[in-house]
């Protein structure tokens, strides 16, 4: 007798860890609770951690497929590998520092195939002590960017990025959900051709958000699927790269979107606006290691100027 091949998942979690640690095991520990867990399979795509974070994992009703790089490739690069490994009709990037409830896959699924028109789905994000996060955003506009590079968005001259005046308690359509916890379509991902690998991390679910829409697919909030959220987990030891790769994303972003001239304003007021707005919070609280973080970012951003010129001018399919 022959063992039959399990069959197709219904579901793949992507997930891409760097240095996870304990977060890592919580979140698969979640996963393995949820409803019809034994449809979902879980792909975890390691990217060069160095702290044994994907030893000893919690086991899953499904055998876990684990991609191990040898390098970090960044998130983007990280999630279309992962994507690649399965074959699930819809495809859930999920960050290792979040929790999901126990009904949270089904009820996102639920709505992402109700409608063909909806191409991704995000969920209502929580902090630890159960407080909604406020996790859709706005499409940013040339001018949005700009002003929110120049802090205008601080004393409401630009709307913020966010949709912080929304408490995220209903389903809506939204321009854009975190990547945290977005759950797409495969064929769509196929067709839009997976994430821009230019985005090392930060701005990639902004950009894929925005090119799914651009291709006439609706981007959702469910509330009722529920996940809890730490944020900034594993990037929070790394303060100063954190804040250069945000910085460039953003950058990349404003020129893919909005053109040179944007991208160049951007830049512009990144140098003149917001590090120097970033270091004199630092020094009034008095706190010198995040002033000198900020300081890094600085000098990383300028050093990489001429290769994101080059990143600007290339043309990726995605």
């Amino acid at each position: 007798m022959t063992d039959r091949p399990a069959p197709r998942a219904d579901l793949d979690v992507v997930i891409v860890n760097w240095n996870g640690g304990t977060l890592l095991h919580a979140c698969l520990a979640s996963l393995a609770s949820v409803q019809d867990a034994g449809s979902v399979q879980v792909i975890l795509v390691d990217n060069a951690s160095r702290d044994d974070s994907t030893s000893d994992l919690p086991p899953l009703p499904r055998p876990l497929r684990l991609i191990r790089n040898a390098e970090n490739r960044g998130f983007g690069r990280a999630c279309d590998q992962g994507a690649a490994a399965g074959d699930a009709p819809a495809i859930l990037f999920l960050n290792p520092d979040t929790q999901v409830a126990p009904d949270a896959l089904r009820l996102a699924r639920a709505a992402l195939t109700a409608d063909p028109r909806t191409g991704i789905v995000g969920a209502q994000l929580v902090d630890p002590e159960g407080r909604t996060a406020r996790s859709c955003a706005r499409a940013p506009s040339a001018l949005g960017l700009l002003g929110r590079a120049l802090a205008l968005d601080r004393i409401g001259l630009v709307p913020p990025h966010f949709l912080l005046d929304w408490d995220h308690a209903e389903d809506r359509a939204v321009d854009q959900v975190m990547g945290a916890f977005l759950m797409i379509r495969r064929d769509l991902f196929r067709t839009l051709g997976g994430f821009d690998p230019r985005f090392f991390v930060y701005w990639e679910d902004v950009d894929l958000c925005t090119r799914a829409r651009a291709a006439g697919f609706c981007v959702r909030h469910v509330a009722g699927a529920v996940a809890r959220h730490l944020g900034q987990g594993t990037t929070r030891q790394v303060r100063a790269r954190r804040l250069f790769y945000f910085l460039r994303s953003q950058i990349l972003y404003a020129g893919k979107h909005h053109g040179a001239a944007t991208a160049l304003a951007v830049t512009a007021a990144s140098f003149g606006a917001q590090v120097p707005l970033r270091l004199a919070l630092a020094l009034a609280r008095r706190a010198p290691d995040e002033a000198a973080a900020v300081l890094r970012a600085a000098g990383l951003l300028a050093a990489a100027l001429p290769g994101l010129v080059r990143s600007l001018l290339a043309r990726p399919t995605g």
